[in-house]
């Protein structure tokens, strides 16, 4: 059982990591032109069009190791955390605008089903990250 729901868990969260890194790289003047449409001061906006990318691609690939599966689960965790309060907070109208630097067909998602699906993925990273301390503590 642990196996077979901790290889779904990891799979769906390996491939929102990889799509979602790897839009943002592949279409990077569009991406970087998103992030300085955000609320935030333009250097911070700079810094993280190059950071958001590397740490969804880093997460993808910690995923992928039995040795730094834990540190994937709790980084997903973390940044789906972050993603979750942004979209929350652009949802409820607390920016004077409203961006979006999101990849491919997610970026086609209204600011609830953004907050559904990021709630929904933090469910399964907090599973997968239970099953995987269950799996040492055994």
């Amino acid at each position: 059982m642990y196996s077979s729901m901790n290889l779904s868990i990891r799979i769906i969260l390996i491939f929102i990591w990889a799509y979602t890194g790897l839009e943002k790289l592949i279409r990077f003047d569009q991406s970087r032109k998103a992030f300085l449409n955000q609320p935030m001061p333009n250097w911070l906006e700079e810094y993280l069009a190059f950071l958001i990318p590397g740490i969804e691609l880093l997460i993808a690939t910690l995923l992928l190791f039995s040795v730094t599966r834990w540190w994937g689960y709790l980084g997903s965790i973390l940044l789906l955390t972050v993603f979750i309060t942004y979209v929350g907070l652009i949802w409820v109208g607390a920016f004077p605008r409203v961006p979006c630097n999101c990849a491919g067909i997610i970026e086609s998602l209204g600011w609830a089903e953004h907050f559904v699906l990021n709630l929904g993925l933090i469910g399964l990273a907090v599973w997968g990250l239970r099953l995987e301390a269950g799996k040492h503590g055994s």
